[in-house]
């Protein structure tokens, strides 16, 4: 460990120099209250924040944080993360841009609405770790040390000390941090317990700001969520207290309304649920179990050797749907290949909503049934379908609906949603039901057979780009760059941060060991997943570059199964 005046001495040398010069500050340096391990400098100012490696190191005696703090799993991820925001939000005010490309940045990966095992901020016996991006100044391609001093010397120190210090914190806002987070990790583990797939806290605000901005939308007209009396639970929470809301029981239950009265929103919640939500999210206490996915059609997808013939037979010019491949799926069989991928992966909730399905998927109306004789409809439509998953495999979905009225007759529950708000429906919708028979005709099979397993094979999924160099690397949360793919992940929407999205490239990188074209998907899945628990999200990151964030081995399969240079046998029995 070098003593900073060298780190300064050597800095002041490199004035004008080519960029480059700057790698040769690499190596680790002693501050008064933390240390700096310079990793790697990336050749270019113009580089990505993730190829530049800087970690800092505040030893726990220092810090002192109440022990606490880290008393629990779930109390550990939380306050990583939340020192991670504190981190994010002090680099805003201490960093700027000055020069070239990423001259001037004081940088941490930026966390979304949720609350993630991360690799930005780490723990071990002695010190917090916080892996961090500067991007040392140049003008062109000089370098520029004043500039690069007062970041090193002033900016840094300043992000450090406002932000992994307890005397600089509030402990008490901390502490709420981490309770929340128990309490909703808490509130997640009893739905099973309870035979729900899901519940959403009466108060909570679930619109968002947009589409595309996830915090909490904040004007007079938003109607806190409150919960039809017949479907109300309460649940006492280890520091919230008891709080009520809606439980969504396990089985069959359809969201109706009409228009703009919020039933995607509440979906969205559902799909969302999976994850634990900062303090002031609105949705801090909206969670669902976490085999829950939420499943639509995506024309043009690519499908390789999945069995989808639970949902479409004798399509003809005798393709097989056993093992159905496609580089171009249409609505119906993207989203028969999106389910069928779901349960093999480990699904117990699905999620749907109308807008972003199939029609033909969904529904066969019972003219549609006169018109087009059964022999002459390879599909099985899902509403012949949903009952059997949940009365023979335990399977739940909830769907939204806005005009597939069939449904009602196979629901166990119907929720309305009026002006934002829950209505228990379902004796009405019976009666509607028991008044306007839909007479068509049950179309399904008699059991319903879960799709097979598939065995995948390593030898498609090369990371070199075409210039033979290692490319792994997520620009969105909805697409990833693997090797030569651009893999297109717009249909997997419970991807919410591109850390998540990187992680899975890299983890897809890691499995090859176990695609040995005998090891059964779910197999593989397993076995990552558990390598991850044991060792952390290091082990898909040796460099420590601090932007890799926790994903479920449900977005792994997906993202897998998308990738066109993916490979898998499926098994026959």
């Amino acid at each position: 460990m070098r003593p900073i005046q060298s780190l300064r001495q050597h800095l002041n040398g490199l004035d004008g120099k080519d960029y480059g010069a700057y790698q040769s500050l690499t190596g680790a340096y002693s501050y008064p209250t933390f240390e700096l391990l310079i990793d790697q400098i990336p050749k270019d100012p113009y580089a990505p924040p993730h190829t530049g490696v800087y970690r800092v190191r505040v030893e726990w005696d220092q810090a002192r944080f109440p022990g606490e703090m880290i008393a629990s799993g779930i109390r550990a991820i939380a306050f990583r993360d939340y020192l991670t925001r504190r981190i994010h939000a002090n680099c805003l005010e201490y960093s700027k841009r000055r020069g070239t490309g990423n001259s001037g940045i004081i940088a941490i990966a930026e966390p979304g609405q949720e609350i993630l095992e991360r690799t930005s901020v780490v723990f071990d016996a002695q010190y917090i770790e916080a892996r961090m991006f500067l991007g040392l100044p140049a003008s062109g391609r000089r370098i520029r040390a004043d500039t690069a001093a007062k970041m090193i010397f002033e900016e840094l120190p300043q992000v450090v000390n406002a932000s992994l210090f307890a005397d600089a914190l509030d402990l008490e806002t901390i502490s709420r941090y981490l309770q929340t987070a128990e309490d909703a990790q808490f509130l997640r583990d009893r739905l099973p317990d309870l035979e729900l797939a899901a519940f959403v806290a009466d108060g909570a605000i679930l619109p968002r700001i947009s589409g595309v901005d996830r915090r909490p939308l904040d004007n007079e007209n938003v109607v806190p969520f409150r919960s039809p009396e017949s479907l109300e639970v309460s649940i006492k929470l280890p520091n919230a207290g008891t709080i009520t809301g809606l439980g969504i029981p396990r089985g069959v239950t359809v969201l109706v309304g009409g228009g703009y009265h919020g039933k995607s929103t509440l979906l969205q919640a559902l799909e969302q649920g999976v994850y634990n939500h900062i303090a002031g999210d609105g949705r801090e206490f909206c969670v669902s179990l976490p085999e829950t996915v939420k499943v639509r059609a995506y024309s043009g997808r690519n499908v390789v050797n999945t069995d989808i013939s639970p949902f479409i037979r004798n399509i003809p010019q005798h393709q097989d749907t056993v093992a159905f491949s496609t580089p171009n799926a249409s609505g119906s069989t993207s989203q028969a290949a999106f389910m069928s991928e779901a349960i093999e992966a480990g699904a117990k909730v699905l999620l749907m909503d109308e807008d972003t399905c199939a029609t033909n998927f969904l529904i066969r109306d019972r003219r549609m049934q006169q018109l087009v004789k059964k022999e002459h409809e390879p599909i099985t439509a899902f509403v012949d379908k949903v009952r059997q998953l949940y009365d023979e495999h335990g399977i739940s979905t909830v769907l939204v609906l806005g005009g597939a009225g069939d449904y009602l007759e196979v629901a166990d529950h119907i929720i309305q949603m009026i002006e934002f708000t829950p209505h228990d429906v379902t004796e009405i919708a019976r009666q509607v039901v028991q008044e306007n028979p839909s007479g068509r005709t049950h179309e399904g099979e008699e059991r319903f057979e879960l799709p097979k397993q598939r065995h995948p094979y390593w030898d498609g999924l090369d990371t070199r780009n075409e210039h033979g160099h290692r490319r792994v690397y997520a620009p969105n949360p909805h697409e990833l760059i693997y090797g030569r793919m651009r893999v297109d992940l717009n249909d997997v929407e419970q991807l919410l941060e591109s850390a998540q999205t990187k992680a899975i490239g890299l983890a897809i990188e890691y499995a090859r060991k176990y695609m040995d074209g005998k090891t059964t998907l779910r197999e593989v899945l397993d076995n990552v997943m558990s390598d991850l628990h044991e060792h952390g999200l290091d082990l898909l990151d040796p460099k420590f570059t601090g932007d890799l964030a926790a994903f479920r081995d449900l977005e792994f399969a997906a993202i897998l199964n998308r990738m066109r240079d993916f490979r898998a046998d499926q098994a026959r029995v």
